[in-house]
């Protein structure tokens, strides 16, 4: 098959649906098919690769749902996506978030192959969905085909774009995160280690967890918490809160690399996301997983959609940081019940390797080219 994979939001920038189209891209690949990655992209074009395709360089942070979407706004865009589209003559076009302007939207309209669309999202409030419903239509009703990453994704969408959709959910590098690597050395001092993975904004409920760790602290004063992730603006706040409550043994460990997330996933005795809602899925609880960790997560529907309370580790309620403590409390007391929450995961994780999940989606495709009226005639 020759299949574009479309990107809304910025390849040069880390990024759930980003990451997610990389892994499609990847293993498709492997498995002799052609792709291309359609994306907006503002980083060194040396770097994107044979199979990367430059829609635009001009990216635009735009705040969405408590985070920061950078996407492409420019008016020579949808131009730009017509001709590379009607040249390259793709068996498959699959758009990931299919209403996001401009790319997405215009990869939609201008398609000619069988059009897939992925719905990740899963927000608090209809924002754009609800304002904007005559317009997206028009680019939803030229899908031919529709997956939501899990449940509470699809629940989302269906309210303003009802339709049938296909659940397949997002994967894991499971041989990354599940392999036997060194842990960072200097965790490995004997204290227990609380490990917070994501940016820092304000809806991933980093807050939160630091004013549960104070509580933890007091019980449990040989702990230690490591946040990795990027983020400026609320580390000054959090370190303001870290010295009114005089807390110790907080890490800010930054950006990571990929290559040594691994190592800081295998350095934690529980891996814990608190995030108070705009979560579809969760990846980063799967990567926690495959690393054999239990995990304490906000009992949101995202997250519950992946963990089962008491199985592979605790969910609490989102914003209550006194719950929270007592789940960190609660693993922290008991190792043999921390190995057994880590074990179970991690057999749940493999059941999510991206080799399967890119399966899926590639049967998905088979169905849709017999069943699709509007075909590509390459073959």
């Amino acid at each position: 098959m020759k299949i574009a994979l479309v990107c809304p939001y910025d390849y040069a920038y880390p990024g759930g649906v980003a990451a997610h189209v990389s892994q499609l891209e990847y293993h498709f690949t492997r498995m002799g098919h052609c792709v291309k990655i359609l994306a907006p992209y503002s980083g060194n074009k040396d770097v994107l690769g044979d199979n990367g395709i430059v829609a635009s360089s001009r990216v635009t942070p735009i705040p969405a749902g408590g985070s920061i979407s950078r996407i492409s706004l420019s008016p020579l865009l949808p131009s730009r996506v017509k001709t590379l589209l009607r040249g390259e003559n793709f068996d498959i076009v699959h758009i990931h978030e299919p209403v996001v302007p401009l790319l997405s939207v215009a990869a939609v309209y201008f398609s000619k192959s069988v059009n897939v669309g992925t719905f990740h999202a899963c927000h608090n409030t209809p924002r754009g969905y609800h304002f904007c419903h005559p317009f997206l239509k028009g680019a939803f009703e030229r899908l031919d085909g529709k997956i939501a990453v899990s449940q509470p994704a699809r629940d989302f969408v269906a309210k303003y774009l009802p339709g049938e959709y296909h659940i397949i959910p997002n994967g894991v590098d499971f041989e990354h995160f599940a392999a036997d690597v060194l842990p960072i050395e200097e965790f490995c001092d004997g204290k227990l280690n609380i490990l917070f993975v994501g940016r820092l904004e304000k809806r991933k409920g980093l807050d939160y967890l630091l004013g549960a760790y104070g509580r933890v602290k007091r019980q449990f004063p040989n702990t230690r918490l490591i946040v990795v992730g990027p983020g400026t603006k609320l580390r000054r706040n959090y370190a303001e809160k870290i010295s009114r409550m005089k807390l110790k043994d907080v890490v800010f460990a930054g950006r990571v690399s990929y290559a040594d997330l691994p190592r800081y996933y295998h350095a934690a005795d529980i891996f814990c996301t608190p995030a108070t809602g705009e979560e579809s899925f969760g990846i980063i609880l799967l990567e926690a997983m495959a690393a054999g960790k239990p995990v304490i997560a906000s009992n949101i529907s995202g997250y519950a959609s992946v963990v089962s309370d008491g199985i592979e580790g605790l969910l609490v309620p989102p914003k209550d940081e006194e719950a929270l403590a007592q789940a960190i409390i609660s693993l922290f007391s008991d190792a043999t019940l921390r190995q057994q929450m880590g074990a179970r995961g991690r057999a749940k994780a493999e059941e999510y390797r991206w080799e399967r999940v890119a399966r899926m989606v590639l049967n998905y495709y088979s169905e849709l080219l017999v069943s699709s009226p509007r075909r590509a005639s390459c073959g």
